[in-house]
């Protein structure tokens, strides 16, 4: 197996793995007043690791799609701007029980992805079309969370 294999493969495992352990599911989660379009908990896990693995199929089909230095930089650049994003949002919102936080963080994700789908075209078709079904699931998730904000707000950091 090539390095970028295992690269895009254990990026995903790890974004996969520590989103895992920053959502607990525990009482301030429950009590929050959700939306009537939430989907079920478990629903997350699944959808997560299909999101993340066709991630992980974009980002190898657009490294060996890249022809020129300038592309791997730009395939690189677009990846990994996209996992600190990615990295962040379960912290703000499920350890820092910070709803809103997420909300503004969201945004970046968002624009990350609108990004890599953008930018990874003239490299590969494909790799772009790979990342539609993450941008639309954070489309989702974006909505999901701005529900929450507005049906739970304020939120106060030393509220525990």
């Amino acid at each position: 197996m090539e390095i970028p294999v295992i690269v895009a493969i254990g990026v995903a495992v790890f974004l996969g793995a520590a989103g895992g352990l920053m959502t607990p599911i525990g009482p301030w989660y429950r009590n929050l007043k959700k939306p009537s379009l939430q989907p079920p908990n478990w629903l997350f896990g699944p959808a997560w690791t299909i999101i993340l693995g066709l991630a992980a199929w974009s980002a190898i089909t657009a490294w060996y799609a890249a022809d020129t230095p300038a592309e791997h930089t730009r395939v690189l650049g677009l990846f990994a701007t996209n996992a600190v994003c990615h990295f962040l949002w379960s912290p703000l919102f499920f350890r820092a029980r910070r709803p809103d936080w997420a909300l503004i963080e969201v945004v970046f994700l968002w624009v990350s992805l609108a990004l890599l789908v953008v930018l990874l075209w003239p490299i590969s078709n494909f790799a772009s079309l790979l990342i539609v079904p993450y941008l639309l699931w954070v489309s989702f998730a974006a909505w999901l969370n701005s529900a929450i904000v507005k049906l739970n707000r304020p939120f106060d950091v030393t509220a525990t």
